[in-house]
């Protein structure tokens, strides 16, 4: 059974703010896969087609971030 606190708190983000530029970012690249994703329920796209959005939302922040660590040490990345 699942513990319902530590579900919920998984859906919470540590920053709040962040959850309109993350949702932000989810659209864009939603709208650049060709994905209709829409605001509120999606249940009817397929796995896949989340799969796509939430893996290249993954990459872009990893890149983010690497970038941000370059910039930081004063190196620079591909």
């Amino acid at each position: 059974m699942v513990n319902q606190q530590n579900s919920s708190a998984t859906t919470k983000s540590s920053v709040p703010e962040a959850r309109a530029a993350l949702d932000n970012m989810k659209f864009e690249i939603a709208k650049e896969l060709g994905i209709n994703l829409k605001q509120g329920y999606n249940g009817d796209l397929s796995s896949k087609e989340n799969g796509y959005v939430g893996g290249y939302m993954v990459k872009r922040l990893i890149e983010q971030a690497q970038r941000q660590m370059a910039s930081q040490s004063g190196t620079t990345t591909r």
